[in-house]
């Protein structure tokens, strides 16, 4: 199968206002500062001067970015020898986020047009899934929204209602009422220097920039969460709790869902950045949000030992290297089995990994990512069906397992503003899903690790001893951005 998505994105209208409300010091780049959502028209911009080497990454592995950490960024740019398409674009940026000092609120509206050949926020997603997500009408789609935010001394507040058109034919969004309304950030976080307590909805990514980190992504719609921080920018302890959509068993009970992710995050002045993560599910009838798993100090592999009940754990570290070409890694082990004694350890290993590289073409405006990443047949799924790390059926990190993938983006800034970045992917899928049940320990050996049922290679396939088809896919896509 081969497809050719094109998306075109234009903001048409927006309209600013920003008022301080008390004469105080400046913000320092330390102090309470709304974030740049992830789906921000400016991230594009953003992420590619962070490819070509013209500011530095404020949070590497980290995703939103706040606002006050990325104008620290944009003016510490050294665009001297930049070009011009360069220059302007530092400016426009600096002038979307620069906000008045002290406490003030900040009230932004836009309107946007956008067109696409399929409605789904993953071009990739089209054709994948248990049920197979439908194949879209091209058609075109415009959105309004209005965002409002307001700092006062430590605490930030900010909501951002939105009304896109996409949504209506989205299969994935999971509003029953069908229509294109939704809050797409809503929150409270209070921020000190060592600090920071978080709750509301907000996307989030957790590993190389860009890619949907292996357990938290921007996948699911409208997760509300709890977020702690403590540390230093350089070493830091994170943590998000969550309560997941629940299910119903066989009997017709309510199955309450949780989930907690905690990682060790290390920044030091070097080129390295790291971070050590785990992540617990558990589910159950009556269950709660049992404190023992909500300790983000400790280890949720071994609460499980001391009679603290079932938890689905998931283990991961991310990686990256900066310099003129940015190096970068991640890998989760869900289930290592490395004993052979007893039915139950013949199952498959589940995991996850990816392994990519960006930088700058030549000396020019252009950038380039690279990356190569694999997920498991098993992963993600677990003995108890319940405890996934699944919310409305999407994925909090991958929304698919069962494939390999390997991508090509180029990004390329034109002199009048307008950012193309082309791709090419190369994505092989085979029958494994998240959301199919878990197979019973007799069903071990015929289960593959990657690729469940028939195969197929370079698009060509072959009877093997599964049923259906393995999809080969080469994806090619031309999005471009732009801001009138």
């Amino acid at each position: 199968m081969r497809a050719l998505t094109l998306v075109l994105s234009v903001t048409v209208v927006r309209v600013i206002f920003a008022r301080t409300l008390a004469a105080q010091q400046p913000t320092s780049a330390s102090a309470a500062s709304p974030y740049v959502p992830v789906e921000h028209w400016t991230m594009p911009y953003v992420e590619h001067l962070i490819a070509l080497g013209t500011i530095r990454d404020p949070t590497p592995l980290t995703r939103p970015l706040r606002r006050a950490d990325l104008v620290a960024a944009l003016r510490a740019a050294d665009t001297v020898r930049a070009s011009v398409a360069i220059r302007r674009t530092v400016r426009r940026l600096l002038a979307e986020f620069r906000d008045p000092a002290g406490d003030h609120y900040r009230v932004q509206g836009s309107g946007g047009v956008a067109a696409a050949t399929e409605p789904l926020r993953d071009p990739l997603a089209v054709g994948r899934g248990v049920p197979l997500m439908p194949m879209g009408p091209s058609r075109a789609f415009v959105s309004a929204d209005v965002a409002l935010t307001a700092q006062f001394g430590p605490f930030v507040a900010a909501t951002h209602p939105t009304e896109d058109t996409r949504l209506r034919f989205d299969p994935q969004w999971y509003d029953t009422r069908r229509n294109g309304l939704r809050i797409a950030e809503a929150y409270l976080s209070a921020q000190g220097r060592y600090g920071e307590v978080f709750f509301g909805i907000l996307d989030r990514n957790w590993g190389p920039s860009g890619i949907p980190g292996l357990l938290l992504s921007d996948n699911p719609y409208n997760l509300d969460h709890l977020y702690v921080r403590v540390g230093t920018p350089a070493l830091q302890i994170q943590a998000i709790a969550t309560e997941l959509d629940p299910a119903t068993d066989s009997t017709g009970a309510a199955v309450n869902r949780f989930m907690l992710q905690h990682r060790v995050y290390v920044h030091p002045r070097g080129r390295w950045s790291a971070a050590l993560w785990e992540g617990s599910v558990w589910s159950g009838v009556g269950r709660q949000a049992e404190p023992w798993y909500l300790n983000p100090l400790n280890v949720g592999l071994l609460v499980q030992g001391y009679g603290a009940g079932n938890v689905n754990n998931l283990l991961g570290v991310d990686v990256e290297r900066r310099g003129v070409t940015t190096l970068f890694a991640q890998l989760m082990l869900d289930d290592i089995q490395y004993e052979r004694q007893v039915a139950t350890d013949l199952k498959p290993a589940s995991y996850g990994l990816t392994l990519g590289a960006k930088g700058r073409v030549g000396g020019g405006v252009a950038s380039w990512t690279a990356f190569y990443t694999q997920v498991a047949n098993l992963t993600y799924r677990n003995e108890d069906d319940f405890q996934i790390p699944l919310f409305h059926g999407l994925g909090t990190g991958r929304n698919f397992a069962d494939y390999d993938q390997a991508t090509l983006k180029l990004g390329v800034l034109t002199p009048s503003g307008v950012l193309l970045q082309p791709e090419l992917t190369l994505l092989r899928q085979g029958e494994g899903d998240p959301r199919l049940p878990h197979p019973l320990p007799p069903a071990y050996p015929t289960t593959a690790t990657l690729f469940q049922g028939v195969r197929g290679r370079d698009g060509c396939k072959k009877k093997g001893e599964g049923r259906g088809e393995r999809l080969v896919t080469v994806h090619s896509a031309l999005p471009f951005v732009t801001d009138l």
